[in-house]
């Protein structure tokens, strides 16, 4: 095969590939419209949340992923909160998309401290929080913007909030044992307006951003599992070795 035919070959290919990554894009985006504000309910009493009914009970959008995690639910918890969302290539493109498209000034998340502290400083509050399991954070903010500004709330104040023209968005990050050794790891973000102005800006900002959106959660998801297996893998041989300094010390 020549070198003309290859790169002919390569184009079509390349050419196919654009063309099919478009098409479901463009499918996706009409499913985000149609279904917008039809949001289900969690499928099993495993996966309600009662945390986030005390913010948002009634919501327009809902998004739920879920991992099983051959680790205890405190160090899958603990690498939840050290997720890097910027770790893969794919989510770095996503956000500088996004910023091209909005003709956004771009707004970097924090390069040092946990993922909670990046979130916290780039305007998400702390609404509630069940010590090594699950943590439940919210903002009032329009992401309909170029650079988006994300505006905390008291926990009392949250529920309550009707400012027109906002959203209001709260995300977690949760544990739950299944063994003494395993764990399901389950986030949850839900949405809700505060009128039919932001109703209607949000809706369209959802149907064309919820691709990426959810893509980067999707892809966050192994990664989180990896480092979970990791530190559990690293705190079994840490108590085994332990256990074995012990042994030695009565011998």
């Amino acid at each position: 095969m020549s070198v003309k035919s290859t790169v002919r070959s390569a184009g079509r290919w390349l050419g196919a590939g654009v063309g099919l990554a478009a098409g479901a894009y463009a499918s996706y985006v009409a499913y985000a419209w149609l279904t917008y504000g039809h949001a289900r309910p969690a499928a099993t009493a495993e996966d309600r949340d009662s945390l986030l009914d005390r913010f948002i009970p009634t919501y327009e959008v809902a998004e739920r992923h879920q991992i099983e995690v051959n680790a205890p639910a405190a160090t899958t918890f603990e690498a939840a909160t050290h997720l890097d969302l910027l770790a893969s290539p794919v989510s770095r493109a996503i956000f500088r998309g996004r910023e091209l498209i909005m003709g956004s000034q771009g707004r970097p998340v924090a390069a040092r401290g946990s993922f909670l502290e990046q979130m916290t400083a780039i305007g998400w509050g702390m609404l509630a929080e069940v010590p090594g399991r699950e943590v439940v954070m919210g903002a009032v903010t329009q992401p309909w913007r170029a650079d988006v500004v994300f505006r905390p709330l008291r926990p009392e104040d949250f529920a309550a909030f009707n400012e027109p023209d906002y959203v209001k968005i709260v995300w977690t990050l949760r544990a739950d044992a299944t063994g003494a050794s395993t764990s399901v790891f389950r986030t949850e973000t839900r949405v809700a307006t505060t009128d039919a102005g932001a109703r209607a800006r949000f809706r369209r900002y959802w149907a064309l951003a919820s691709p990426g959106i959810i893509l980067i959660r999707r892809l966050s998801l192994g990664p989180l599992k990896a480092d979970a297996e990791r530190r559990a893998r690293a705190q079994a041989a840490d108590e085994s070795f332990e256990r074995d300094e012990w042994g030695s010390l009565d011998a």
